[in-house]
């Protein structure tokens, strides 16, 4: 058990396209499977930043690389995101979960900045205390039933390939993503009746430990709720629902739900940090609203420099007749170049920009 205290730290400038909460936490990204929505995952590291990131279980697909190689280059960036934001500086702490619970072989190691525990304790910065799991531990079929576990991965993986088909003709006409694979499966009865079941174990198990909270993933339902005093966080997936639970910087937990990747262009208001938590004097600023993609306003344009003009030439001192002046006024009179005529820089596949 890793137990991490709270830590009041001035937060780092928001940028115009991005905004920092103090903890984020994701959990069953699936990459290497065709499931992962890579490209929406990508999007949502590239403009949320913390100081904290917590990956709770399922990150790598362990399962479906056994059956099938699948690791397109969307997979290895969001790899190459995740250590760079550990180079950077955010403490990231990988929780495993069932699908890549090789990784539990390596707990208490470090791997590019990466700490493997098997769980960890996080105390917000108003004091509660949560325990983070992944919930496969506490999952019936898991423990008792491994091969109804297997069976019920590939009818899954099946629902996400008719998922993916289905939202693409949806996106052809004009229509946003909806998950046809969430729906079906809380329309079941027996599916519903397990949620409920999950939830209520993790519930008494955190009240037993004497936490406030869980924090987990493994049932691909975001979720945020206070049960008799114990808070129960899901964060989610990012094979159906695309969504994450952040720590505001006043303690505030909150499920976010990410739309496809941004527009170029696009900007996001970045997240209000309390004064205290800034180290500042004064009172604490407004939270911010939800975070959509819906609610993003488009970024203003640059103004655009005037040329600099050579000066006219005065009735008492004639035009420049030294060739060296002539050569300077045209350097002086010739506008700056656009962005658009610069050459584009060239990237390596699968290096992302420092």
């Amino acid at each position: 058990m890793v137990a991490h205290p709270p830590t009041v730290t001035p937060p780092l400038p928001h940028t115009e396209n991005s905004r920092r909460y103090r903890t984020i936490w994701i959990s069953d990204l699936h990459l290497g499977s065709a499931g992962c929505q890579s490209d929406a995952l990508l999007d949502f590291l590239t403009h949320h930043d913390c100081d904290t990131l917590y990956l709770v279980g399922d990150i790598i697909d362990g399962w479906q690389l056994k059956r099938r190689w699948i690791w397109p280059q969307g997979h290895n960036d969001v790899v190459q995101m995740i250590l760079r934001k550990a180079r950077k500086g955010t403490q990231v702490i990988y929780v495993p979960g069932n699908h890549d619970d090789f990784a539990r072989n390596y707990v208490d190691h470090h791997f590019g900045g990466i700490e493997v525990v098997y769980d960890a304790e996080h105390t917000t910065i108003d004091g509660k205390r949560l325990w983070i799991t992944h919930g496969d531990l506490f999952d019936g079929v898991m423990q008792y039933a491994r091969w109804l576990a297997y069976l019920g991965d590939r009818l899954y993986q099946s629902a996400l390939l008719a998922n993916a088909w289905f939202n693409r003709a949806r996106a052809r006409m004009g229509l946003g993503y909806w998950s046809l694979s969430q729906f079906l499966k809380h329309k079941v009865k027996d599916a519903v009746s397990f949620i409920t079941a999950f939830e209520n174990a993790l519930i008494q198990e955190a009240r037993r430990r004497g936490y406030d909270g869980v924090v987990c993933g493994h049932i691909h339902k975001a979720e945020l709720r206070e049960v008799d005093g114990i808070l129960y966080c899901n964060d989610g997936d990012w094979v159906e629902s695309r969504t994450a639970l952040v720590e505001h910087w006043d303690g505030r937990l909150e499920i976010i739900e990410w739309s496809p990747p941004l527009a170029a262009g696009q900007a996001i208001e970045p997240a209000r940090v309390p004064a205290q938590a800034a180290g500042m004097n004064g009172a604490p600023l407004p939270a911010a609203a939800r975070v959509r993609a819906t609610a993003v306003e488009p970024a203003t344009a640059p103004e655009r420099q005037a040329p600099i003009r050579a000066p006219a030439a005065t009735p008492d001192r004639g035009p420049l007749a030294s060739p060296h002046a002539r050569a300077a006024a045209a350097r002086m009179s010739t506008p700056p170049a656009s962005a658009a005529s610069l050459p584009a820089r060239r990237m390596h596949e699968g290096v992302l920009p420092e």
